[in-house]
């Protein structure tokens, strides 16, 4: 719902600002500033760890190790065992597809290989698609540090590529379970936290990627910001298990990047309010909205107070709907003055 709407004018009958006499006046003023005014869209969304997904074992036999759920594994880390068997994890975009061996052919996953080697220590050449002696040494290089069976090569299923760090999440399998190539493991996402959200078709102008998002967190009044990262095509949102609607809302997702991490300290996953800039007014006069006060059926004011405490009741012009102010304008009111707010 639009902020600028969050507030419906009615004005009440039955007070006319002539018929006020100047009364002295000594309780709770704000003063009318002078500044830009940015009015916000709320919509709710789903903070959460990005790229879930399950991973299965690339071995078989007995489970012997499992990562902590909670814990972020780094490159180089032991991911887990299966029979013997261990899989460390590497940065890279393309998953292990063969086996890393000499003689095998020229590719982008030997390259990948190597740059990952490489930001380890171990890889001293300039990386690229041939698996050569140099390679062969940095695995050796690597193992060693591991206290591996230096070999020269991996077998499949020894590296596990991630593009990032992956943070562990729910196990599937236990430590003594009898695993195949199909069992579950654990559940593993990026280490990076991301919001969800579902914009309405009418909202649509204010998905736009790069846009700062208001960040209004669960449980308290803090407040962070963020950054629309990716907008999807528009599509029918998913009915709700059990419900009976057959018309489908049509809807456009939209990802936001947090920009301060810091600020969700203790929050795997929580639903959060992102309020997206609808419409902004630069260097106008607003008022807190309790500074507004009915004068007729159709036109608000604001109670103004001078330099001895007297109050009068000035018209004024209301404009944007921002957060707890209101953009006011008239030919008596100026930046500075000091107006009546009801008492705390």
């Amino acid at each position: 719902m639009l902020a600028i709407g969050a507030l419906t004018l009615s004005a009440c009958s039955g007070t006319n600002a002539d018929a006020e006499a100047p009364q002295s006046f000594d309780g709770a003023t704000a003063t009318i500033t002078k500044g830009d005014l940015v009015g916000e869209t709320t919509v709710q969304g789903t903070l959460h760890y990005a790229d879930s997904y399950t991973l299965k074992s690339a071995f078989e036999g007995v489970v012997t190790a499992l990562p902590t759920p909670g814990t972020t594994l780094t490159q180089g880390s032991h991911v887990y065992t299966v029979a013997g068997n261990n899989t460390y994890l590497l940065h890279g975009a393309t998953p292990a597809w063969r086996a890393f061996e000499e003689g095998m052919s020229d590719g982008e996953d030997v390259t990948q290989l190597e740059t990952a080697l490489s930001e380890l220590g171990y890889f001293e050449a300039t990386p690229n698609a041939h698996f050569d002696w140099n390679t062969i040494a940095a695995i050796k290089k690597w193992q060693k540090a591991l206290t591996l069976t230096q070999s020269g090569s991996l077998p499949l299923g020894t590296v596990l590529f991630a593009p990032e760090d992956l943070r562990i999440g729910a196990l599937k399998a236990r430590v003594g379970d009898n695993a195949t190539m199909e069992t579950e493991l654990f559940t593993a996402s990026s280490s990076r936290q991301i919001i969800s959200a579902n914009l309405k078709l009418s909202d649509q102008a204010l998905g736009v990627v790069g846009n700062s998002v208001t960040v209004r967190l669960p449980g308290s009044a803090t407040t962070t910001t963020g950054t629309i990262t990716s907008v999807e095509p528009p599509r029918e949102k998913d009915s709700e298990e059990g419900s009976k609607e057959t018309t489908k809302e049509r809807i456009i997702p939209i990802t936001v990047t947090p920009d301060d991490t810091s600020a969700l300290e203790g929050l795997q996953e929580a639903s959060v309010s992102l309020g997206l800039t609808s419409q902004t007014r630069t260097g106008v006069l607003s008022v807190p909205l309790g500074a507004l006060v009915a004068l007729s059926t159709d036109q608000f004011g604001v109670e103004v107070v001078d330099e001895k405490g007297e109050i009068r009741r000035v018209p004024v012009t209301v404009g944007l709907f921002a957060g707890d102010r209101v953009e006011v304008s008239g030919d008596e009111i100026a930046e500075g003055q000091r107006v009546v707010v009801p008492n705390r």
